[in-house]
């Protein structure tokens, strides 16, 4: 279950960093790490503090976006140390260790791939890239100094998600509901937003912050797989009575 468990560091700007955190991981049974644009590639450096992790470097994947990175997967947790303008479902270390092992045993014939994103040094993820997971992990440091160290950050969630994971050998959390993988899920938002700006209903010149809002609505109630199917066939339903530019030209 913990190989289908991604760690993704976005944006890192010191290789260092890249190799601290692979040894982290490896310390938990962690093994699948996805570097997003990083800065540099982990090389001489990334390896001295790899220690005996430069296998997890040797494997590591490289890609152009924190979409690609998170491909496949049905639930992604982002970490997030600021209090932002919109507030997501959040979850404490601990509590997204339990969550990711539950949801890592539930199918074991199709079993669900998780990522764990992680943002850059000086300033995390951006709000845009925020709103890519399914929940926040806020780590509750001292008030008073909460700079976390990258690599202190991974290792302190891989160890979380390694305790749920031992719990889980004597006691398998129950099967949970199979959800949408994080692109079907990003199609879904365009289409509501192409069907509601065909309707008038987001007004293209001034969109605000609706689909904003929409997308923390839909990530609180988090829709099954069936379930946003259904919404999709809704969507294109709807779309049938919406015309076009060119039927509205024709009719005038």
């Amino acid at each position: 279950m913990l190989e289908n468990i991604r760690i993704v560091l976005v944006g890192t700007t010191d290789q260092r960093n890249i190799g601290s955190a692979a040894r982290a991981m490896k310390t938990m049974g962690l093994s699948r790490l996805v570097l997003v644009e990083p800065k540099e590639p982990p090389q001489g450096a990334a390896q001295a503090l790899a220690a005996g992790a430069t296998d997890i470097l040797a494997n590591t994947q490289t890609v152009g976006s924190l979409a690609e990175a998170l491909t496949g997967c049905s639930l992604v947790l982002a970490t997030s140390a600021r209090n932002r303008t919109l507030d997501w479902p959040q979850l404490d270390p601990r509590q997204a260790g339990e969550k990711i092992v539950r949801e890592g045993f539930a199918n074991t014939e199709n079993p669900a791939q998780i990522a764990i994103v992680f943002g850059r040094e000086a300033n995390g993820l951006t709000n845009e890239e925020l709103q890519q997971s399914n929940v926040h992990i806020h780590i509750p440091a001292n008030p008073d100094y909460s700079s976390l160290n990258l690599a202190m950050a991974v290792q302190t969630v891989c160890y979380e998600v390694r305790m749920a994971w031992l719990a889980a050998q004597q006691e398998p959390p129950t099967a949970e509901a199979e959800y949408p993988l994080h692109q079907d899920l990003e199609s879904f938002y365009v289409h509501l937003e192409q069907v509601l700006t065909k309707s008038g209903f987001i007004v293209r010149q001034h969109p605000g912050l609706v689909m904003t809002k929409l997308r923390r609505m839909f990530t609180r109630t988090r829709p099954e797989a069936n379930e946003l199917n259904i919404l999709r066939g809704i969507l294109a339903s709807v779309e049938k009575f919406i015309p076009t530019e060119d039927n509205s030209k024709n009719k005038g």
